[in-house]
């Protein structure tokens, strides 16, 4: 009947925090989301290739990383707790008929509310740590096929772009197609860093990685590899 709202990776006292809002696919046992069990391994439950990447990053000793424990289709860590998409009841084209008339207060006090209580914890450690929100992003959307989306990896913020000035122009330099506030934008979706960054003029880096670049091996070792150095520059040149 019980499942963790969040895993931790890693030291807490590391430079870098990596905060995963959507890096898992499991739904509790006691949770009937009424789906094909296939859909969880497609985007609209989890973001492919995150925890993979988050893990490699863990793994250079300069990272700690806190990822959500449970799928976005049971509840979304990256919303604010008021808003309609909270507990989806539709994700691109496809019905989740299970969270129809549920108790959300009963998922938020499970699982979103101790998911942000342990990233408030580990972002206000004493050792000041640079935040990677890190996301991946479908190469296309069941519900709107028309909409390209070229980009390898998006950089996404508010009102705070002073990492992604420093990230961007060196992703570009790694080889790859970044979109700045691209395949969405920041500043309409932006809760967690928002809530754990922006609030309290903490630097952070707003990833997104294309989920077909970083659904294998291979994938998620290259983007570790681009990703780490671009973090350790902006962790030494903005706290």
């Amino acid at each position: 009947m019980t499942s963790a709202p969040f895993h931790i990776l890693g030291d807490p006292a590391a430079p870098i925090l990596i905060i995963a809002d959507h890096a898992s696919s499991h739904v509790p046992a006691d949770i009937d989301l009424g789906i094909d069990p296939a859909l969880l391994h497609e985007h609209v439950a989890l973001d492919i290739g995150v925890a993979e990447v988050a893990a490699l990053l863990v793994a250079t000793g300069d990272c700690c990383a806190i990822l959500g424990g449970v799928s976005r289709l049971v509840i979304d860590y990256n919303r604010e707790p008021d808003t309609v998409a909270l507990v989806p009841v539709q994700s691109d084209g496809h019905e989740i008929p299970g969270n129809r008339g549920i108790d959300i207060g009963e998922r938020l006090a499970r699982f979103h509310a101790p998911y942000h209580e342990a990233v408030a914890s580990l972002a206000g450690q004493a050792n000041a740590p640079f935040i990677l929100s890190l996301h991946s992003f479908t190469p296309g959307l069941r519900s709107r096929p028309e909409e390209a989306r070229p980009w390898e990896i998006g950089i996404l913020y508010n009102e705070d772009d002073r990492a992604s000035r420093i990230a961007i122009p060196a992703l570009e330099a790694a080889g790859l197609v970044v979109g700045d506030q691209q395949p969405y934008s920041g500043k309409q979706l932006n809760a967690t860093m928002n809530r754990h960054a922006e609030a309290h003029g903490r630097p952070y880096l707003g990833v997104e990685m294309r989920q077909d670049l970083v659904k294998d091996v291979a994938g998620q070792g290259r983007f570790c590899e681009i990703l780490h150095p671009i973090l350790m520059k902006c962790r030494n040149k903005i706290t």
